[in-house]
């Protein structure tokens, strides 16, 4: 999960936490909590993105493709 999905689930979950009544699609159904919940996974998300990205971009930095434009023989 990169960093952009986990703002989209810390936005989506502050607006069902805070911006939306609980009650709006019955008494069983609890948006707060869900909204929560996103919240949290948004949070955990954005925490693993910064921390595992400098393993993610060391990988690639020891293959380098060399390569010469050579006109074509005529």
């Amino acid at each position: 999960m990169g960093v952009g999905v986990s703002i989209f689930f810390l936005t989506i979950g502050a607006i069902l936490r805070f911006a939306i009544e609980p009650d709006v699609l019955g008494p069983d159904v609890h948006i707060d909590v869900i909204g929560l919940i996103l919240m949290i996974v948004g949070g955990v998300g954005v925490v693993l993105s910064v921390v595992l990205a400098p393993r993610r971009g060391s990988t690639s930095e020891g293959r380098l493709m060399h390569r010469e434009n050579r006109p074509p023989d005529a």
